[in-house]
């Protein structure tokens, strides 16, 4: 071992423990998959990159990334999962890492519809992915006819060959469009929206429940439009994965965020994990458990043009039973947290 300092809000020195030559093999197989989904994206972006400036195969990617821009709307259509790649033995892996896992409180019934709010962001909504973005925690199993899709920032879909991995996950695009169309497939088909979006992550910090939710309206107005149930989600242990810079409201680091998250439509939080051989300093996340509660649905009308009134009507509803559920629950997975749950704008 050795002594390192590291600022992470903190003067404090810390030791950087090394990860010990006999870990079991699976724990080093877990940390194989998270390393493998961690760089999924990177891979994608280089390989891309790399066939473009080659010129065998620079007329096949201008081909590709013409039919991503202009031809495929498979995105904002439902996508295109596969029951295999939600099923990947890699995910098996990914969710015993943690471990991540999930809990009911109610079934729900397959002739409706839902659009389900998943809280609190955290750096990546790690929980969400892996709850909502696989079949490996058992959601299929537990709402069976719920056809849920997971979404995410329309970026995602314009990246080549990452778009499909992220498609064949049952992920779509988190625009209004998108949301109506999957909402009006049928019976049971359903979303799933991180809520407090990028930037909730500049919030994140262990212990802590500070949502970008007081404000977020517009997740209640699809679901009046569409007649589709709100389903509150809260993932115990979201946040804990993650250590983040101090960033206060007001600083110039959050200034910077800020202004970053504006222009490119993201956020950068600076955070720590840990790292391949070590334990305290990295990219990946750290190996705590992620608890997703599922609630009970809220019932809405379905009004083509709801007002502001109604809306806003609905929204406080939600807030209450968002919060019902953290109470519920916070004693048994949050014992040690270091404040509560608290709405933000």
């Amino acid at each position: 071992q050795r002594r390192v300092t590291w600022g992470l809000g903190t003067s404090k020195s810390k030791m950087v423990r090394l990860a010990p030559v006999n870990i079991p093999f699976a724990r080093r197989m877990q940390t194989l998959a998270v390393l493998t989904w961690a760089m999924l994206q990177p891979i994608c972006i280089t390989l891309t990159i790399y066939l473009l400036l080659n010129p065998f195969t620079t007329v096949f990617m201008l081909l590709y990334i013409g039919f991503i821009l202009f031809i495929d709307k498979a995105p904002v259509r439902g996508g295109r999962r596969f029951k295999f790649a939600r099923n990947f033995f890699l995910w098996k892996l990914f969710r015993d890492y943690f471990p991540i896992s999930l809990e009911k409180t109610v079934d729900l019934d397959p002739s409706k519809n839902y659009v389900f709010a998943y809280h609190p962001h955290g750096i990546i909504s790690i929980g969400a992915f892996g709850n909502f973005g696989t079949d490996v925690t058992g959601f299929a199993d537990m709402f069976p006819g719920i056809t849920l899709r997971l979404l995410t920032l329309s970026i995602n879909f314009k990246i080549p060959f990452f778009r499909e991995y992220v498609m064949a996950q049952g992920l779509c695009d988190v625009g209004r469009d998108s949301i109506n169309n999957i909402l009006r497939k049928g019976p049971g088909h359903s979303v799933m929206i991180v809520v407090g979006g990028a930037k909730e992550s500049l919030d994140a910090r262990p212990k802590t429940y500070d949502l970008t939710l007081a404000e977020r309206k517009g997740f209640v107005k699809l679901a009046l439009v569409n007649g589709a149930a709100l389903v509150p989600v809260f993932a115990f242990g979201e946040t804990d994965v993650y250590e983040q810079v101090d960033n206060p409201e007001g600083s110039r680091t959050r200034r910077i965020q800020m202004w970053l998250q504006h222009k490119m439509g993201f956020a950068l939080p600076l955070f720590n994990g840990r790292g391949v051989f070590n334990y305290d300093w990295g990219l990946l996340p750290r190996r705590t458990p992620i608890r997703a509660i599922v609630g009970a649905p809220i019932e809405v009308p379905k009004v083509a043009s709801p007002t502001d009134e109604q809306v806003t009507e609905y929204h406080k509803k939600y807030m209450t039973a968002l919060k019902d559920l953290f109470d519920s629950k916070k004693d048994i997975y949050a014992r040690d947290r270091k404040k509560s749950i608290e709405f933000k704008k």
